[in-house]
């Protein structure tokens, strides 16, 4: 018999549970939802920067503008802050996060789709916030908040979800499955990720390899097949909901530095090829031995700068250098290079906890072996796979032949699948040992062996510290600055020394605390609440140490985005459209794109073309390339003449007089070297047809005379036919040209620029960019979105009025 619903059984536990999430992100986050204060996050700031042009179009209009000018000279807006109409999943997303800011929603939504993972392994209430708190604090994720990378955060936040959903649907109720892992990729896949969705799927490849082998031992593989095409359907959904996102993506990635090169020879930090280059890939690559941190966070370091306290031996140093105390100590607390591991730099380690390393490794020994052979198999993946360029055997042939691996960089981010795998098991520990301890043979001599391995891999590092080196390639740096180097490897060895005994108690009170529950010592309730507490207390004193209130500040963005005295100059110029170039570090910042057109910006896929230009011509100074792309003010960072007139700026659109043929990309992008961009326009003629080679360009003039970022209009008057270089981004995928209201074709010159022959007259040119793609998927996408909202709305009218009995294919943990 069904048992009926129940608020006080059903509903209330869940309630409660979202209270105590609120606590937690309230206290954490207090500086965001109390005091209006935000985090001076570079990503953000940047993204805001670059995303100026194209929000105030939206605002201005109420459309998107698709292309931005503000970045790059010109380039699509999809992957900057395009969006889809048809994509519903944000709502989704603000109704799951009670619309929280970010930040504070962040964290909140983390723990509330890992509580959903273990609910629906059938955990208790409170064993599922243990777990919660375990698997949502893992350090990552709050440094990576502090860092800005907001989008990357939340994809990994709905990774639980996806699984508690494929889980669920396989031990459980198939519909009800099917509809939480529709929502959770829905969600996951929404903040435009990939990285951290592929490795995901690396996670879900593990688990379907693992259930695909127990299925044919225990001849259920039908059964299996029959639930694996549901959600195969259910992936289709969340796929389509995300559709217009994904297929403009794709479209763009082929242009991209993601994709395939033309060149024959690699430039500078790309590769040829489709995908990146090993080196720019691996270059951030986990160290063999750095590996411990998920045990002893500060075995390395801690971060490329941290700040020390006034008892450090490096404040020491300084002091006996004759360094005012006061000055001493803002040099300390400043943050110095503590990290010396094998990565350029870092903003902190991954830390799971050592609690809950000790967890997993007790369930190596009580755990099932279904559920520990995917688990340790995704999660000695993840590691084998951060560690990158220190292996290379193994992850050269995956980045060379796995499929779409080579497309991403910074290969210590895999570890977001250990961060997600090695607290699901040891909460699996705990729940089994919680459950079966009378059943479960040496218990306590298992519970022993787990805490003496941890523990006693802390008590070694804290007695051997002393015998590693502590030497940072950033050292001779430091050397040179006349920084106290023997202090700071001295303050090093403390770090880690001091971890270790850290890691060392936390595993003795909690090992202790579940041998008491094992002797029938203390209740189940006491067992699970001071685990709970130590879990929570080990990885939040932690996490403190790279995101704590100090960090955060008021008016952050609105500060940033201070108009200088150079931009101030730059917008006395009140011309239609012009470019701006950032002398200090133009291929690395946004700011500029705030206020102007930028021939520089801050993005990790930018059109491969124009990377080219960048590495050949921009980074070299040519004069010639910057005025064809009608660069007319540099702001040099100098206080005394803090902006120039760049000389021969081309302007918006100009006639040339002769065209260079050439009969390849590298010939094109060579002829750059030697050319006058004002009379010679380099086109490879193995790609356009142009009708002749020289032009009269006396007596023609062209202006632009209307600008929105996705419409150029022109007007030319011309004593004969000619040819026009416009000096805009070519993008065949979009861009179409207009002569006189009547589409015509318009070709590539210069490598990266448009350029259309015209006939003689008095005519108008204008360039509308409407890329079909944004359409046809935004209609996949609103489809897609009205089948998703029926399809959970279903799915809980069937659990609240059905309240569907299990159906396991399989035994339980």
């Amino acid at each position: 018999m069904t048992p009926k619903f129940n608020f006080t059984r059903d509903v209330l536990p869940h309630l409660i549970a979202v209270l105590i999430f609120l606590l937690l992100t309230a206290t954490y986050f207090a500086p965001v939802l109390f005091e209006d204060k935000g985090l001076a996050q570079h990503d953000i700031l940047q993204f805001k920067g670059g995303a100026k042009e194209i929000q105030d179009f939206r605002e201005a209009t109420g459309q998107e503008t698709l292309w931005t000018n503000s970045m790059f000279s010109g380039m699509p807006a999809y992957l900057i802050a395009t969006r889809y109409p048809g994509d519903w999943s944000g709502l989704f997303h603000s109704i799951l996060t009670l619309n929280m800011p970010s930040l504070a929603g962040n964290i909140f939504i983390t723990l509330l789709c890992a509580y959903v993972l273990f609910v629906a392994m059938g955990m208790s209430t409170w064993l599922s916030i243990v777990g919660a708190i375990a698997l949502s604090f893992t350090s990552y994720n709050i440094i990576i908040l502090e860092a800005g990378h907001n989008t990357k955060s939340l994809t990994i936040a709905y990774i639980p979800m996806v699984l508690a959903g494929l889980i669920y649907a396989l031990r459980k109720n198939l519909w009800i499955g099917a509809a939480l892992f529709a929502l959770g990729l829905t969600l996951n896949l929404h903040f435009n990720h990939l990285q951290m969705t592929y490795y995901m799927l690396l996670l879900v490849l593990v688990f379907a390899v693992v259930e695909i082998i127990y299925a044919f031992r225990q001849g259920t593989f039908a059964e299996l097949l029959k639930r694996g095409l549901v959600l195969g359907v259910a992936a289709l959904l969340a796929v389509g909901v995300n559709f217009g996102r994904l297929y403009t993506i794709a479209e763009y990635t082929q242009h991209s530095i993601r994709g395939k090169s033309e060149l024959t020879q690699p430039n500078s930090g790309e590769g040829v090829g489709s995908g990146l280059d090993r080196e720019y890939a691996f270059n951030w690559s986990y160290g063999v031995g750095e590996t411990i941190t998920l045990l002893i966070p500060d075995f390395y370091g801690g971060s490329s700068s941290a700040p020390l306290d006034t008892d450090a031996e490096t404040y020491q140093a300084f002091t006996r250098m004759g360094v005012p105390p006061l000055q001493a100590e803002q040099l300390v607390k400043q943050g110095l290079p503590m990290y010396w591991g094998p990565q350029p730099m870092t903003s902190g380690p991954v830390y799971v906890g050592a609690i809950v390393c000790f967890l997993f490794v007790l369930g190596l020994f009580i755990v099932d072996r279904r559920w520990v052979s995917w688990l340790v198999a995704a999660t000695l993946l993840s590691i084998v796979l951060a560690w990158g360029k220190n292996f290379e055997s193994f992850n050269y042939f995956m980045f060379d032949y796995f499929p779409l691996y080579n497309k991403f960089r910074a290969v210590s981010s895999v570890l977001v699948i250990a961060q997600v795998t090695i607290p699901f098991l040891g909460v699996l520990a705990l729940w089994k040992l919680i459950r079966e301890r009378e059943l479960i043979k040496d218990l306590d001599k298992k519970l022993l062996l787990a805490g003496g391995i941890t523990a006693g891999i802390c008590a070694l590092v804290w007695l051997f510290a002393g015998t590693a080196s502590f030497v940072s390639e950033a050292d001779q740096q430091l050397i040179q600055a006349q920084f106290p180097i023997d202090a700071i490897r001295a303050d090093r060895e403390s770090m880690m020394r001091s971890d270790a005994f850290r890691s060392l108690v936390f595993i003795l009170l909690a090992a202790g605390l579940l041998y008491f529950y094992v002797k029938n010592k203390l209740s189940a309730t006491v067992a699970i609440a001071g685990m709970g507490v130590l879990v929570l207390v080990d990885l939040w004193t932690v996490d403190k140490r790279y995101l704590n209130n100090d960090d955060f500040q008021r008016q952050v963005v609105a500060n940033y985005f201070q108009p200088s005295s150079a931009d101030q100059l730059i917008l006395q110029d009140k011309d239609l459209s012009y470019r701006v170039i950032y002398l200090p570090n133009p291929f690395n910042d946004a700011r500029t794109s705030y206020f102007h057109k930028s021939v520089g910006g801050y993005h990790g896929a930018k059109l491969r073309r124009y990377q080219d230009v960048i590495d050949r011509h921009i980074a070299q100074n040519n004069l010639e390339v910057l005025r064809m792309l009608n660069t007319r003010y540099a702001i040099t960072g100098n206080e005394q003449q803090p902006v120039q007139r760049v000389p021969g700026a081309l302007g918006n659109a100009w006639f040339v007089e002769e065209v260079k043929a050439v009969g390849s990309p590298g010939a094109e992008l060579e002829a750059l070297t030697m050319f006058d961009a004002g009379t010679t326009a380099v086109i490879d003629t193995t790609k356009f047809e142009v009708g002749q080679q020289n032009f009269t360009a006396d007596n023609a003039n062209i202006e632009l005379v209307e600008y929105q970022p996705n419409y150029l209009k022109y007007t030319y008057q011309a004593a004969q036919a000619g040819l026009v270089v416009f000096s805009e981004v070519f993008y065949a995928d979009g861009w179409q040209a207009y002569l006189d209201g009547k589409p015509v074709d318009h070709i590539r010159a210069n490598y990266i620029l448009r350029a259309m022959q015209v006939p003689a007259g008095q005519h108008t040119i204008e360039f509308r960019f409407a890329p079909k793609a944004y359409t046809l998927g935004n209609t996949v996408s609103l489809v897609s979105s009205i089948l998703l909202m029926l399809v959970v709305l279903g799915a809980i009218f069937y659990a609240v009025k059905k309240k569907p009995t299990e159906m396991p294919i399989v035994e339980k943990v």
